[in-house]
């Protein structure tokens, strides 16, 4: 009987031990391209760095970066732009899915949910990088050689609008246009997240109130929506330490110079900094502060997480 635990343990060992050996790779890269460029990143941000002399090279400035940082007339509208599409991006992110779920979880033909939670997964397998020329051609406005896109072309046949609108070249809707398809990427995704979430509702509740003689409208409204309550909690608590993140791989596929005004994020701003204008030194400040100001409100999340939900991570 022990030659046999002794085995089982051994078998134990050897198959976790194959599982840990499969993460050595992804580890590999993640400090390769993640943790071992910091320290350059940092000694950067507080230098006059140029390529041909290198790190040990270039001058050493102190907060002079950062002065220059906070002077340049498009860091403040950055900043805004990152904090309103982050947090417009939350809260639909939060409503939306939510919204979808309860009114999906009342479907009782097991085919007709299957088939709804799948097309409305499908984008989320997408990269931006195709998203983008699809939205591009969606939403194009047409000229005097092209016709409109599809979706001015819809919204002129139902009268809804006399000439195309430039989703994509216009300050007053570039911000909207980047919430709403965000939220048509993601919302399949987080939907299956609260509807795993409304399987732990206890169904005797809903039992209980259909006798006392509540509708489904109040059983959604006293119990469904009470039960997932804590999750939603956690779900928009965890979402805070990504608001300085709004979303570069869409941005900057589907932004122009024509939109900078208002569609112009930190992250972009970086990009452009860095590998445009060659100002190396000026990006890694910008990027320096953001990685600052984010690991702050992670950090804040996970303990409001911790106080609001019962979540902790550590």
């Amino acid at each position: 009987m022990r030659e046999k635990s002794v085995k089982a343990k051994k078998t134990q060992r050897s198959s976790t031990l194959l599982f840990h050996a499969m993460l050595f790779i992804p580890v590999v890269l993640l400090f390769i391209y993640n943790f071992l460029p910091i320290p350059a990143g940092i000694l950067m941000a507080f230098q006059n760095f140029q390529p041909g002399k290198g790190f040990f090279g270039s001058k050493f400035v102190g907060f002079h970066n950062f002065k220059r940082l906070f002077v340049l007339p498009d860091t403040w509208p950055a900043l805004r732009n990152t904090l309103i599409i982050a947090i417009e991006k939350i809260v639909c992110n939060i409503v939306i899915p939510v919204s979808f779920a309860l009114l999906l979880n009342e479907v009782k033909n097991s085919l007709v949910k299957r088939t709804v939670q799948t097309v409305t997964y499908l984008p989320y397998f997408l990269s931006w990088v195709i998203l983008s020329g699809i939205l591009i051609k969606f939403l194009a406005p047409g000229s005097s050689a092209t016709s409109p896109g599809l979706f001015n072309t819809m919204l002129m046949r139902m009268h809804i609008i006399d000439e195309p609108i430039y989703f994509l070249g216009s300050n007053s809707t570039f911000r909207q246009t980047m919430v709403i398809s965000d939220v048509w990427k993601n919302f399949g995704y987080n939907t299956i997240v609260y509807l795993a979430a409304l399987t732990g509702v206890d169904p005797t509740l809903y039992e209980a109130a259909a006798v006392d003689g509540a509708g489904r409208w109040k059983q959604t409204l006293h119990i469904t929506i009470p039960g997932i309550a804590p999750f939603i909690v956690l779900m928009t608590v965890l979402a805070i330490g990504n608001v300085l993140s709004a979303g570069f791989d869409q941005i900057f596929n589907l932004y122009n110079p024509a939109v900078y005004e208002t569609g112009d994020v930190i992250d972009t701003l970086v990009y452009r900094l860095g590998l445009e204008n060659k100002q190396y030194s000026l990006s890694a400040t910008v990027g320096l502060l953001k990685s600052i100001v984010s690991c702050i409100l992670v950090l804040t999340s996970y303990k409001l997480a911790d106080k609001l939900a019962g979540y902790r991570v550590w």
